[in-house]
């Protein structure tokens, strides 16, 4: 068999095998197919509580992705992150809207906008967080360690060493490292 005889049967074998699972597919496999995956160049999701002795319940949750085509801007994220600290009948929540995320291997730093919350401190307040998505321990660390998040701002992508540990069985952090592409001269 030459070259170009073996290039005809491999083609025809690829396409007997489409033509085979599209037959299955009309034939009644209504199977969804999987959704492409986006393209992204950072991202940081997951939940976890922080650890209190006390029994401070406090979690953060994130949603927050930096698409590919905005590689080279940090502050074109997308997405959300929400924060709650109660301890029986005391406490409160806040809703953030991404405006930055960065991230450097198993580190992010994002930040956004308070646009929902029932503390009067945090309404329209900027915050940030950085988390280390670790293997050993996630951790986590935020900006608004001061009496006045509205008096005392907060610049976008800033956020505190991630000083907080999270509670054992709780850290499902991923972080999706961010690659800077630098031109070429």
């Amino acid at each position: 068999m030459n070259r170009r005889t073996k290039i005809v049967a491999v083609a025809a074998a690829i396409l007997l095998t489409l033509g085979a699972g599209g037959v299955a597919v009309a034939s009644g496999d209504h199977t969804p197919a999987p959704a492409a995956a986006v393209s992204e160049a950072a991202a940081l999701t997951g939940t976890a509580k922080l650890y209190r002795p006390a029994g401070d319940d406090i979690t953060f949750s994130f949603d927050a992705h930096l698409a590919d085509a905005d590689r080279q801007d940090p502050m074109k994220a997308t997405g959300t992150f929400r924060f709650s600290h109660y301890k029986g009948d005391w406490g409160g929540y806040a809703k953030v809207k991404v405006d930055c995320l960065t991230t450097g291997g198993k580190v992010a730093v994002v930040s956004g906008l308070v646009v929902e919350t029932d503390v009067k401190e945090f309404k329209k307040a900027r915050v940030g967080v950085t988390v280390h998505d670790d293997p050993a321990g996630d951790r986590l660390g935020y900006t608004w360690m001061t009496a006045d998040p509205q008096k005392d701002k907060v610049p976008p992508c800033i956020s505190g060493a991630p000083f907080e540990k999270v509670k054992e069985g709780t850290g499902d952090f991923k972080v999706l490292p961010w690659e800077i592409v630098y031109p070429t001269e």
